[in-house]
């Protein structure tokens, strides 16, 4: 069971009725275990870092409301990758419940939390579950198709994103090609291409109809091949800045590894 630290109804003009804090937090979860009528939540996320709330008055709430059996683990959500990282530190000394789980926007579309955020998943060992795993509906290359009775820019308009731009509209062109040669959906294509990233576990799917819940599902079936990976990975491919461009330069690794580099099995490089 999954459920988030926002209550269902913003109250404007209400502080308290919204954000990290420790009030907010004890409410939201007590009227989502009435509501349910149960007594635990398996998994209790914390959604959208608010930047106000002290991280120990977050992390002590948390703590206390697993101590108490009402949750047994906690996760967080759209959250930098540093509050995360500092989270879990202090967990860790001062003997708190630790995040186990970080969800976030990642797709072929969406490819920045490679710069920080999985790199940090990975080295703490927190599953991922992203969100908007097809970019919107992007991804299933309704936008690639041509325009029928609505007009070209109505069709170049997502309601949830906004304007989609040709980057995106050209990564989706190649997922429909790799679901045609391969005789599957744009859709299948772009969730096995997630499930091919380490680290990755469960995207989070947002069908409404039955026949797209199954047609998703199906992509648990797929493998994509290296040559597929390879196109789908060099169209959507984004830098990743500084320090990391940086770092896995030759000149730098040759540096650090004194010119051995490509003779070392890690798991952390």
């Amino acid at each position: 069971m999954h459920l988030n630290s926002t209550t269902t109804q913003i109250l404007n003009g209400d502080p308290n009725a919204s954000g990290n804090h420790r009030k907010n937090l004890i409410q939201s979860l007590e009227g989502s275990l009435k509501r349910l009528n149960t007594d635990y939540i398996d998994l209790f996320w914390l959604h959208a870092w608010d930047f106000t709330t002290p991280i120990e008055e977050v992390l002590r709430s948390l703590d206390d409301i697993v101590r108490q059996g009402k949750v047994l683990y906690i996760g967080i959500s759209d959250t930098p990758a540093w509050i995360v990282s500092q989270a879990n530190t202090i967990a860790q000394y001062q003997g708190w419940t630790q995040f186990v789980a970080l969800q976030i926007e990642y797709s072929l579309i969406q490819r920045t939390p490679e710069r920080d955020l999985l790199p940090m998943a990975k080295a703490l060992d927190l599953a991922v579950t992203p969100w908007s795993p097809l970019g919107g509906g992007v991804l299933t290359g309704t936008y690639n198709q041509p325009p029928q009775e609505s007009s070209e820019q109505g069709r170049l308009v997502n309601p949830a994103f906004g304007t989609i731009s040709e980057r995106n509209l050209a990564i989706a062109q190649v997922v429909s090609e790799v679901a045609t040669e391969i005789g599957h959906t744009p859709s299948q294509v772009a969730l096995a291409w997630l499930h091919a990233q380490n680290g990755v576990i469960i995207p989070i799917i947002g069908a409404r109809k039955l026949t797209q819940f199954q047609d998703n599902l199906a992509s648990l079936n797929i493998t994509l091949s290296p040559e597929h990976l390879q196109r789908l990975n060099q169209v959507s491919q984004i830098e990743l800045g500084f320090p990391h461009d940086f770092l896995q330069s030759d000149v730098i690794r040759d540096r650090l590894f004194g010119g051995t580099f490509n003779t070392i099995k890690n798991h952390r490089i």
